[in-house]
Order: structure tokens, then sequence, then C-alpha cells
């Protein structure tokens, strides 16, 4: 919470996180489906019940989030939230339905299948981001030079995969003619921070966001 709270006050307003459930389908902001990397505690979090998640703490420190506390402390920000597994899908609807914030999420996953599953379940009341099948299809359609429709309000991704450049001009305009923003991700170096803005991607994710504010504030761009 201590870092959501640190980039809303240095002035951000669309912040990205993950979602993992807990075996009695608490949805907490975690990346990891695992405690052990960043906290004190060890165990797999879909397996454990909410009563002995909450007791981790991140690097000794903090508690792990509930989803449903980080929006009610920061009612002015919006969220891109990462479907991480099946079993948030229920808990993630449910609390975007209950909390009324249709309206500050966009909905991503690393799996076609989910976002699909969240589709069905919300409706187009709710942004989704592109899964990535509907990546492979956008590139392909790049490549050659075919339109492209989609419901889903962004691309979100790498600058390359597996060594195949996937962030570039003619990616960018296809994604734009399709009515698409384009995310990048995870970029911490100023650059190609640099690089990607003069290319026009409309957003960046960092684990850097003071070095991003400088960029963009050097730019003009900070608002």
């Amino acid at each position: 919470m201590a870092a959501f709270r640190r980039a809303f006050e240095e002035g951000y307003r669309y912040l990205e996180t993950d979602a993992h459930a807990t075996a009695d389908g608490a949805l907490i902001a975690f990346h990891d489906p695992f405690l052990d990397r960043v906290t004190d505690a060890k165990g797999r979090v879909a397996t454990m019940r909410w009563d002995q998640v909450r007791r981790a703490k991140i690097h000794g420190t903090d508690p792990i989030p509930l989803m449903s506390e980080l929006l009610e402390a920061l009612p002015e920000a919006r969220f891109n939230i990462d479907a991480k597994s099946a079993g948030v899908l229920g808990p993630l609807a449910d609390l975007i339905r209950t909390a009324g914030v249709a309206d500050r999420v966009c909905l991503g996953s690393f799996s076609d299948r989910r976002l699909a599953t969240l589709r069905q379940m919300l409706g187009p009341q709710v942004d989704t981001s592109m899964g990535p099948r509907d990546i492979f299809r956008l590139v392909r359609a790049t490549a050659r030079g075919r339109g492209f429709a989609t419901s889903a309000v962004a691309a979100q991704v790498p600058v390359s995969w597996q060594r195949f450049p996937i962030v570039t001009p003619r990616f960018i305009a296809a994604a734009h003619a399709a009515d698409l923003e384009v995310h990048v991700w995870t970029i911490n170096e100023e650059p190609e921070m640099h690089r990607l803005l003069d290319l026009g991607v409309d957003a960046i994710m960092t684990d850097r966001p003071d070095l991003l504010r400088d960029v963009l504030v050097g730019r003009g761009a900070w608002r």
C-alpha cells in the first residue's frame, strides 16, 4: 500500500497491479503466486486462507493489501489489473460490481480464456486489454497490411518477443487505426522511454516512476 500511495502522491493517476485470490476467495494486490520471494512467509497464495496470507509482511514490514482496500484508499486513481489465475475471476468480477468501480479499471491477463470470461461476466462497461492471441493477430494483420477489430481498448506489449520486434511504427499505426492504445512494459531506462514516446506509444509501464516522471516533465508532457 505504501508503494501505491507514494506513486499517487508523486502525481500518478494510472497504476498497474496484479491480482491473486486466496483459497477462501480474498482478492489481493500481489504479483507472485508464492509468498516466498518478497515476504517473510512461505506458501502458494491459492492454497492458503486470507487469515494466513494477511500475516505475511513484504520485506518484513508491509502487509499485502486486499484489492478492495487499494480501490478504497485511492478513490481518484485508476487501475490496470492483471488477473493472474482462474481463481481470481469470480472475486474480481464481484468486487467491480459491488464497489462500483467499472469506470476505474482496465482488466488484463496473459490468458485469452480468462479475458473472455471476464468480458462475459462484466460486459462492455469494463475496459480490457488484449490477450496474447489477439496480440499475435494484430501483429499478423500489421505485417499483411490488413485491418483489425477487437473489443479491447489497449494492446499492452513488450518491445519485442524472443528477438522479434513488436513495437514498431507500423504496429503502432495499425493499433491506432483499430482505435487501440499501445502500452509498453516494462521500461526502466530513460533513452528507451524517449524512443518509445517519440514513436507514439500511449503509455509506458515502469518500475521507475520517478524516472518516467522526469522524462515526461522534460518533454512537457506531465499533467
